[in-house]
């Protein structure tokens, strides 16, 4: 998979209430069309006038499963990007409402490659939750006390790896 050939052009929507991760996001996918926003309010706006190939929802301070909703129903798949609400809960939260990967802050750095993992598996009609899971198992395990974390969940996270489409 190339990232910078699946995101040459495609229109992304930013929302973060810390403009130092907006502005690296931003310098991370320059070769994307891309509009921030940093407040719930204007992504709620931007959301509503745009059309995006995907947006990147920041959990807190801005209303993020708020934000997820909209996205969804507009057909927009979403990542949810985190530092604070980094917890399995969440984790499972953000997939019953509808998100396509879940992103630790402190994986910034290869956010071009999830994006294009999401919008790969968008146009191929695969189930983008087995590549979360496989990209960032590991983290989630170091994060969530083992690797038994989804064993609690296990029929949940068992349907949702056979769903045909994870989007």
């Amino acid at each position: 998979m190339n990232p910078e050939k699946i995101l040459r052009g495609k229109r992304i929507l930013i929302v973060d209430d810390e403009k130092d991760v907006l502005d690296q996001l931003v310098e991370l996918l320059d070769i994307s069309k891309i509009d921030t926003a940093s407040s719930f309010n204007e992504a709620q706006d931007l959301l509503e006038r745009g059309t995006y190939d995907i947006a990147v929802l920041d959990i807190m301070g801005v209303r993020g499963y708020d934000l997820l909703e909209m996205a969804d129903k507009k057909g927009i798949p979403s990542i949810m990007f985190t530092a604070h609400a980094l917890s399995k809960e969440d984790l499972k939260q953000s997939a019953q409402k509808g998100a396509s990967y879940y992103v630790p802050k402190d994986e910034m750095g290869d956010i071009a490659v999830f994006i294009a993992d999401v919008l790969e598996a968008k146009e191929n009609r695969k189930n983008v939750w087995v590549k979360c899971l496989e990209r960032l198992g590991g983290v989630y395990d170091k994060q969530f006390g083992g690797p038994n974390w989804r064993e609690q969940e296990q029929e949940f996270w068992g349907k949702k790896l056979k769903e045909r489409s994870g989007l």
